[in-house]
């Protein structure tokens, strides 16, 4: 480390305090931040977990409100830890526990998707995953009986999200589900046999987490969906909840919904003009079909797109490392991996508090699909790359002689999402996506985004189409969404259940890449020829994951 360590302060004690408060709460948090102890835990999903969450937030909060600032950065944690800490108690209040399922971050995939980043070089890691699949099924049944209070209170989540619940708890009850196929898949990092005695206890696990998965889906099948209501509207006061979850901030609703349109608008016409440079007179469909026609931009299979991704991440760090950032050493490593699962997402893991496991990029491959678009796909590598997320998570996790470890590892999506669609415009002004092709990617992407603003706000707030045919439904949105963006159908449809059933997040990406312009643009008119850019991301990154409101304090005053 080149920086002067920090002293720690009350506030830093304080911080520190809650993150261990966390961990001892949810216990498998401990695998992604790499922090060893309580290996194979999961922390209480029932009603009483949650109300012993609440109580200790109440009592952090008025911990971090009496304690008084000693400097600048005091004063930063201060603020986004009780903006935190007030949000989650609002956030249980309201209720949000109760009716936690959606088709991709809730309870019914946290509790598998923690395997992805389990270890498995040894037997005795192997033995703890094995604990981790027989404790799943006290997890789940914690998650059914906050789900039923939900239920009998008249706060379930809409049918639509039981319904896929229902499918994907069932493919995980299968006997060629993960859990079987984990256990009969595990050897240690040499590649050698586990002994007698581990194999047992995960074909022991596995039966046991199936099973409870069955559990799920028999409750979801035979009572909730019955209770659940068709509505997927949340209405605004449960949105406006979950908007400042995901940005940190407070936003006008309605002027988002009508900026979103404007966005969306504006996408719309960069992409048909890029298309014309493609290919004369195309429109954007046409400029699409040409390019997927290139067999110079293919890759064919999971072994090349794999490569690729990792020699495109490498290159990106080299040359940006020499040029725009500040890169420390441990961050000039990424590892590209394709996930277990095969849900199409693409996404980032951090690294571990000591670097032993590096910041990875995981691409989901739905079954079937063997080939892949470098056009379209070289716009999400700087997303969850350089300088995307892998800098901006990872200089949270290095800095460690600034900010103290709840500093470090908080994520907001507004901050962390939207500086990732900044840094994908940025690899456009800095010339990275020069070739036609690859922008229409980019514009591709952000298209989506756009729209995905227009289209959360306006069912569940139950808004006016942008046309003013009627008012927006979950139904509706299907039909809008495939025509913003050019995917497939499996694609469209999972995208949307998870903007219907996960309210506030998509929207998140969008308006933080706003503000974080907009702080970049009133930083550079108020300080002129002063402006450094590089100097500007610097100072930004090194506050570590904070809420969009405290961002534009800390860089505004």
């Amino acid at each position: 480390m080149t920086d002067a360590e920090r002293t720690p302060t009350e506030i830093d004690r304080i911080a520190e305090r809650w993150l261990d408060t966390e961990l001892d709460l949810y216990p498998e948090g401990r695998v992604y931040i790499g922090r060893p102890g309580r290996e194979g835990e999961y922390g209480d999903t029932s009603p009483a977990g949650h109300q012993a969450a609440a109580d200790a937030a109440r009592a952090a909060l008025s911990e971090i409100r009496a304690a008084e600032p000693f400097d600048e950065t005091d004063a930063i944690t201060k603020l986004d830890l009780t903006r935190d800490l007030e949000l989650q108690l609002e956030k249980h209040d309201a209720g949000f526990w109760q009716r936690d399922l959606n088709n991709i971050a809730s309870p019914l995939q946290n509790l598998r998707d923690i395997f992805d980043l389990s270890a498995t070089a040894t037997a005795d890691d192997w033995s703890v995953i094995a604990k981790r699949m027989g404790n799943v099924p006290a997890a789940i049944r914690g998650y059914i009986e906050s789900l039923r209070v939900g239920m009998s209170s008249g706060n379930a989540p809409a049918v639509r999200q039981v319904r896929i619940g229902i499918q994907q708890a069932d493919e995980l009850n299968a006997r060629d589900g993960f859990f079987f196929k984990l256990a009969g898949d595990a050897k240690t990092a040499d590649g050698s046999e586990l002994p007698e005695s581990v194999k047992a206890d995960l074909a022991r696990g596995a039966q046991a987490a199936a099973a409870a998965y069955g559990e799920l889906s028999y409750f979801l099948d035979d009572e909730l969906q019955h209770e659940a209501p068709e509505r997927d509207a949340v209405g605004r006061d449960i949105y406006a909840l979950a908007s400042r979850g995901f940005i940190g901030a407070k936003i006008d609703l309605d002027e988002t919904y009508e900026w979103g349109i404007e966005e969306l608008a504006r996408m719309v016409a960069e992409q048909e003009a890029i298309a014309h440079e493609i290919k004369p007179g195309a429109s954007v469909r046409e400029a699409i079909e040409f390019l997927d026609k290139d067999p110079s931009r293919k890759l064919k299979g999971t072994d090349a797109l794999k490569a690729w991704m990792q020699e495109t991440a490498d290159q990106a760090i080299a040359d940006l490392a020499a040029t725009q950032f500040d890169i420390p050493e441990p961050l000039r490593r990424i590892e590209c991996m394709i996930a277990p699962t095969q849900n199409g997402g693409i996404y980032y893991t951090s690294p571990s508090e000591d670097f032993s496991r590096p910041g990875r990029m995981w691409w989901s491959v739905p079954p079937g699909v063997t080939e892949f678009d470098t056009w379209r796909e070289m716009t999400t590598v700087y997303h969850e790359g350089v300088p995307g997320h892998h800098l901006q998570l990872g200089i949270g996790v290095y800095n460690t002689a600034k900010l103290n470890a709840w500093r470090r590892n908080q994520f907001v999506s507004g901050h962390g999402e939207g500086w990732a669609l900044y840094a994908e415009r940025l690899m456009d002004e800095l010339g990275y996506l020069s070739d036609p092709a690859d922008r229409l990617g980019m514009l591709d992407g952000q298209r989506m985004r756009a729209a995905r603003v227009v289209l959360d706000l306006g069912v569940h707030l139950e808004k006016p189409l942008p046309d003013g045919s009627g008012i927006w439904t979950g139904d509706y949105a299907f039909s809008f969404m495939g025509r913003n963006v050019n995917m497939d159908q499996g694609f469209v449809d999972f995208e949307v259940n998870r903007y219907l059933g996960w309210p506030g997040q998509a929207p998140a990406y969008k308006v933080g890449q706003r503000v974080w312009q907009q702080l970049r643009d009133e930083l550079k008119a108020r300080e002129g020829d002063a402006f450094d850019v590089k100097a500007f991301h610097k100072k930004a990154l090194d506050l570590g994951g904070i809420g969009l409101d405290t961002l534009r304090t800390a860089l505004l005053g």
